[in-house]
């Protein structure tokens, strides 16, 4: 195969073509769909797409040849990451004062996971993946080195077979390091992949063992410790709302929630999980001996001169306990409800109709995670008076206001949601803060509240407005008693920004127009915006989160059709007709043709019920 077509091509696709599994005629019909994407896509991935080649013919040909490529390289070609978070990686790199492998620099800045490079090199190209630290290390081939010789080309011999001797790289790309090995072990060097974190980790093993003549335990007491804190502490200062600690067969994956998204923190060996969720159960006060039923706890965590408050869920898998800490967002300054980003319209009438009305239920929907909880403290602060009496019960109390009765529920003592609502309204509550409708029973409550006078904010999990009165009624509650309590519901996304500091404007693609039903006419005066990425959004184009809504007003109408058990479809057309109506999707198109989303993000967490009306209809329905 010639240069130019590797230089066209790439090497990887250039040997696809030499081991005739593919022809240079598909090749460049291939680059010529590529070049016409919008979005970005590996000349590797457009082959896949079209089935002109397939995974494990791609493995075949990466292990029939040698190839010489940087890890970076090999991931660009495979589709794992993109020209641009390359070429920041590179950036960074440049700027390291201690010279850092793109491999670390990619894993570091979180581009892709540490488990994803080894899942590359092991899988697609054959080098068998070793844990060094499990391992029984050979003595006489460690001692062959100094450690230092080892730490500085990132390897340990592990032992010796019959065709040579296995050798753990972090990269066995590199072909310094193989040279590094080879100098020292000869040309029968077998290598294997193993984590750079492993391969230090069984360095000091072994170390350990020549100094004192026994082997290190794994991790101790203040290591762990240490771990968990810095755990937590990460999370707390990248603004992350879980941690999801999670084992496999071969490792422990850790991984942050940042803007509604999980991105990989770091990998550690197995042999850390029990200590580890050992020293997470200490902390949230669960059963350190209970390893085979799910549990939860609560944490309170110090962090920067802030007490942090974590609810902490074990479930248990095939692979041993999973944690899950969901860092609950404790806000000295409660958002305003004019700041929670609906359009002024909207705003206007969900204060006029829904929060300044004396009495009746108001419903906030969404999924998980939606920022319901935000929404619902919003309402209080707008509600909050010294003439008038609020309660809550929630599970947990997240926001604490002064001024109110709140009561966070403990089912370990008995106070559960059932005995609490059977009591709150014996207070003279002018206002009632459900946290969640989670059966009829907390259903039945909220609605006989409003019936005798008072005013109820609550959350349930529905997909939209309409789902949320569907719901209702089939939880057996009365459909008269839903048509003269609901006041409003409000059904909520949350979708990530586009990065303020390397947006740029881009033209959505057919494909993605026809999904919404628009034509390149439609969005003629519209600028869409897409984030190419910087340090700013950690190069994925998006920073912080805003808030799509649907809110539905119920008139007269709307309760006739509540009464009359009308569907679903019935009741969105009505309501759109009737009382302005704008879904959860046109809200969300209008986000992205103002700049401050995509239409990526949209089709990713939105509901497609149906097709968005006109941008010009819904400027008018919702205000500038």
């Amino acid at each position: 195969m010639n240069k130019n077509s590797a230089d066209n091509f790439g090497e990887i696709v250039s040997l696809l073509i030499k081991e005739k599994f593919i022809s240079r005629e598909k090749v460049e019909y291939a680059a010529r769909v590529q070049s016409k994407l919008v979005s970005e896509r590996s000349l590797i991935d457009v082959l896949k797409d079209l089935n002109y080649v397939r995974d494990d013919q791609v493995k075949i040909a990466l292990r029939n040849n040698q190839i010489t490529m940087r890890i970076g390289d090999l991931l660009l070609e495979l589709g794992i990451i993109s020209k641009e978070k390359l070429q920041a990686a590179f950036e960074i790199q440049k700027k390291e004062t201690t010279p850092k492998k793109i491999g670390v620099v990619l894993t570091e800045q979180r581009f892709v996971s540490e488990a994803e490079i080894i899942g590359i090199l092991s899988l697609q190209l054959g080098f068998p993946y070793v844990d060094p630290v499990a391992a029984e290390i050979e003595t006489d081939l460690f001692y062959k080195a100094p450690a230092k010789w080892y730490r500085s080309h990132n390897f340990i011999p592990i032992k010796r077979e019959e065709d040579g001797i296995i050798i753990a790289f972090s990269d066995p790309l590199d072909q310094k390091d193989v040279k590094g090995a080879s100098d020292l072990f000869g040309d029968n060097v077998k290598p294997a992949i193993a984590s750079q974190n492993e391969i230090e980790r069984a360095i000091d093993k072994n170390l350990n063992i020549s100094k004192k003549g026994k082997t290190l335990i794994s991790v101790d007491d203040d290591s762990v410790s240490g771990l968990v804190n810095s755990i937590i502490k990460n999370a707390a200062s990248e603004d992350v709302s879980d941690i999801h600690i999670e084992p496999l067969s071969d490792r422990v994956q850790v991984r942050f929630r940042q803007d509604g998204i999980l991105v990989p923190y770091k990998d550690l060996p197995k042999t850390t999980l029990p200590s580890l969720v050992s020293r997470i159960k200490v902390l949230s006060g669960s059963d350190i001996t209970e390893k085979r039923r799910h549990q939860g706890g609560r944490i309170s965590f110090e962090h920067g001169g802030q007490e942090l408050d974590l609810r902490v869920s074990y479930y248990v898998t095939i692979y041993g306990e999973k944690v899950v800490l969901r860092i609950l967002n404790k806000m000295d300054q409660l958002i305003d409800i004019t700041d929670i980003g609906m359009r002024p319209k909207i705003l206007e009438r969900f204060i006029n109709d829904a929060l300044d009305v004396p009495s009746g239920v108001m419903i906030v929907t969404g999924p998980t995670g939606s920022g319901k909880t935000t929404t619902v403290y919003s309402c209080i602060k707008h509600i909050h008076k010294p003439n008038i009496s609020i309660i809550t019960a929630e599970e947990p109390v997240e926001y604490i206001i002064d001024g109110i009765s709140q009561c966070s529920i403990n089912p370990k003592i008995n106070l559960t949601y059932e005995e609490t609502l059977r009591h709150v309204v014996r207070q003279d509550p002018d206002v009632i803060v459900i946290g969640e409708i989670r059966d009829k029973y907390s259903a039945d409550v909220a609605v006989h509240a409003a019936l005798t006078g008072h005013k109820v904010l609550t959350t349930f999990h529905t997909e939209d407005s309409i789902g949320g009165l569907i719901r209702l009624l089939n939880m057996d509650i009365e459909a008269f008693l839903i048509s003269s309590t609901v006041v409003c519901v409000l059904a909520q996304r949350l979708l990530r920004k586009t990065c303020s500091s390397c947006w740029k404007p881009y033209q959505p693609s057919p494909a993605e127009l026809s999904r919404i039903g628009y034509s390149r006419k439609d969005i003629s005066n519209v600028e869409f915006r897409k984030g190419k990425g910087c340090p700013q959004c950690r190069h994925t184009g998006y920073k912080g989160r805003l808030a799509a809504f649907e809110m539905l007003i119920l008139n007269e109408v709307i309760r006739d059709e509540i009464l009359n058990n009308s569907s679903s479809y019935q009741i969105r057309q009505i309501s759109i007709d009737n009382t302005g109506l704008v879904t959860l999707l046109e809200d969300a198109v209008c986000k992205a043709a103002m700049g401050h989303t995509t239409l990526e993000e949209v089709f990713r967490c939105v509901p497609r019920l149906m097709q968005p009306r006109p941008l010009n209809v819904l400027r008018r329905l919702l205000g500038n």
